[in-house]
């Protein structure tokens, strides 16, 4: 949903702030390696109970991916390198999240609560590799009802309002697979039109 309808307005909104931090000799992949820097702090904070400190960190997590490819567009610097570092950093940040908030969820409501957040990367994860497939399929895949930038911002939200917490990672988990579904469906089609009309 971000890609389709808020990608043109936070582009507008980024780009002055972008011009600002290529000023000052930041570069990308810094950026990208700060989100990285930021989300294990998010992670220890959530996972000793620091709920609010790890939103505060979560954000900051948010900004350097946010505007690391800002920075690559307006340097002139965007790269398959940089793609593939900035794709990688993003699992592994979720793995970080939720692993934090795994933790978390075992010290206040015990084992089987803990493993909601790994469902919840599981579905993510599937839903990562159906965009990367077919793109290596030439096929496209994004939106959905939840992707990254919606689970991050739904679990912001989670963490900060602890008490909705585990609540909130069902209704994550099912639109999480909702979207891993819709993404099926929409290569599917595509790759059925592609086999029908193979010169077209």
């Amino acid at each position: 949903m971000f890609d389709g309808y808020l990608r043109r307005g936070v582009d507008r909104a980024t780009g002055p702030v972008g011009r600002v931090l290529v000023s000052v000799g930041v570069k990308a992949d810094h950026l990208t390696a700060l989100g990285l820097v930021m989300s294990v702090a998010t992670a220890v904070a959530v996972g000793s109970g620091r709920l609010r400190l790890g939103v505060l960190l979560l954000v900051l997590t948010a900004m350097g991916d946010l505007f690391d490819g800002v920075v690559a567009k307006q340097t002139g610097t965007t790269s398959p390198r940089g793609a593939f570092f900035d794709s990688t950093i993003d699992r592994v940040t979720d793995f970080l999240l939720l692993g934090g908030i795994a933790w978390y969820l075992a010290d206040t409501d015990g084992a089987r609560a803990s493993l909601l957040p790994f469902a919840v990367l599981g579905v993510s994860s599937i839903i990562s590799y159906e965009r990367a497939k077919a793109e290596l399929l030439g096929f496209e895949a994004k939106g959905g009802l939840m992707e990254r930038a919606e689970r991050v911002f739904v679990l912001g939200v989670a963490l900060f309002f602890d008490s909705i917490l585990v609540p909130v990672l069902w209704v994550l988990l099912v639109l999480s697979t909702l979207t891993a579904v819709q993404r099926f469906v929409k290569v599917w089609r595509q790759a059925t039109a592609a086999q029908r009309n193979p010169g077209s």
